[in-house]
């Protein structure tokens, strides 16, 4: 069956060329844009209940743009000074370039991994005498936790913000070729929403090993898969599978 419409399950990119709109006029096809899952901060009470001190840590580990905010904004709550003296851990460029929206960057001591968790924890390798705060949701990956105890460094959970599931009720009666996900909460918000949901002519994209075990566990057909060696993004991945769909 021809592709013509596409559900994407995360916000629609800030920047005005992107994969997604070559996508569009290279194959002619119309994207939405959806977020199936979003973010809401922690207040500074329920924080204090974690018994998190600001002041105790000389290190942040800075995994996403959530991370980023949620900690100013805390900071902000608590009425902590942020000192000049503390170290940003920042897993990929995307976030280290989004943290100079708080501070001075040069004047900063910013560590940037290459993109992976494991690329951030041989950076923090050579500093492990730091006392580090890893501000996170209360959905964290396994592997985080794993690498951190692993390394043998001195860190500390904060859940800053929770991971909620979106209201989708609007979409019941509407309908999209291809559905596009890139985490398990986005599989777990399809059915907490549509818990009738049956896949039929629908396909289903994913994005990522765990969001490929969710789709898996609940019982749906994946046709596009990502990353691959042949299909490195998300948008290569459904540009193939749309070019060989709408030739027949």
């Amino acid at each position: 069956m021809k592709v013509k419409t596409i559900l994407v399950s995360q916000p629609e990119p800030a920047i005005e060329n992107s994969p997604y709109n070559q996508l569009v006029e290279k194959r002619k096809v119309a994207i939405d844009f959806r977020p199936f899952i979003h973010v809401e901060g922690v207040p500074a009470r329920e924080v204090r209940k974690q018994k998190i001190d600001l002041s105790a840590f000389s290190a942040i580990i800075l995994t996403s743009r959530n991370a980023v905010d949620h900690f100013f904004r805390l900071a902000e709550e608590m009425r902590y000074p942020i000192p000049s003296t503390l170290k940003y851990f920042c897993q990929s460029e995307a976030v280290a370039y989004y943290l100079q929206k708080y501070v001075v960057y040069r004047k900063r001591k910013v560590y940037v991994g290459t993109r992976t968790f494991a690329d951030l924890i041989e950076l923090m390798n050579k500093h492990k005498n730091e006392s580090y705060l890893l501000p996170c949701s209360d959905v964290l990956k396994a592997n985080v936790p794993d690498a951190l105890d692993t390394l043998g460094v001195n860190w500390t959970k904060g859940v800053f913000y929770n991971t909620v599931i979106s209201d989708l009720s609007d979409l019941r009666d509407v309908y999209y070729d291809i559905l596009v996900f890139f985490s398990p909460s986005g599989i777990e918000s399809l059915f907490h929403n549509f818990p009738d949901f049956q896949q039929n002519n629908t396909r289903i994209a994913v994005f990522g090993n765990s969001t490929v075990k969710a789709a898996e566990a609940a019982d749906l057909r994946i046709d596009i898969l990502a990353p691959t060696p042949a299909n490195p993004s998300m948008t290569k991945a459904l540009d193939e599978y749309i070019a060989q769909a709408n030739k027949r």
